[in-house]
């Protein structure tokens, strides 16, 4: 069973996972976040790392937000977005900083969604909050189950919105997800959740 978290002491942390249709989910959900957006934000997208410089410079493009690729060794800071910038797996350390790690080796998807949320689960010592957008397979679905077990707002996107609808399917299947939510809905959600504005109810599950 994960460890019970210390006492709040820095920026909440909105987790996000995305894989085929996940640039324009992600350029939808944090483009209509404000400017001052009171939780830190880290995103990983399935891209190739060759892709991933510009895909944060397109996202920053779109959103009040600043959008970033993710340095080692950095911690994530709120009013920030970064996103995980290379084929090894972006996973939170227990100063919060982040790191790159190509293990597990065997995984498929690189860089993972589950390593990365599990690994906030076990070390972010804040309040976290695990997003699951549109992709195929089942990538983050163990993740947003242990962050939803730890005792996260867990929340996957729907399928009318979902491009393709296999991750958060599958993490809707096992119970991974607190809400299930239309795109448009998920960041006034994130937004009443960390900054405390009230948005239109969703459906809980």
């Amino acid at each position: 069973m994960a460890e019970a978290p210390g006492p709040l002491a820095g920026p909440r942390l909105v987790a996000i996972g995305a894989s085929a249709g996940g640039p324009a989910a992600l350029a939808s959900l944090l483009g209509a976040l404000p400017a001052d957006f009171c939780a830190a934000v880290v995103a990983v997208q399935h891209v190739d790392e060759a892709f991933a410089p510009g895909m944060a410079d397109w996202l920053d493009s779109q959103c009040a937000l600043p959008v970033r690729v993710a340095a080692a060794g950095e911690a994530p800071q709120a009013g920030t977005v970064l996103i995980a910038g290379t084929n090894n797996h972006l996973r939170l350390l227990g100063s919060n900083r982040m790191a790159y790690t190509e293990h597990p080796s065997d995984y498929l998807y690189r860089p993972s969604i589950d390593v990365f949320f599990e690994s906030v689960v076990e070390h972010w010592r804040q309040q976290s909050i695990g997003v699951l957008l549109t992709g195929m397979g089942r990538d983050g679905a163990s993740g947003l189950k242990a962050m939803r077990d730890h005792g996260c707002l867990t929340i996957a996107q729907d399928q009318a919105t979902s491009a393709v609808y296999g991750m958060p399917k599958a993490a809707a299947a096992m119970g991974a997800a607190s809400e299930i939510l239309p795109l448009a809905a998920i960041a006034p959600r994130l937004v009443q959740a960390c900054c405390g504005v009230r948005p239109a109810l969703g459906r809980l599950v």
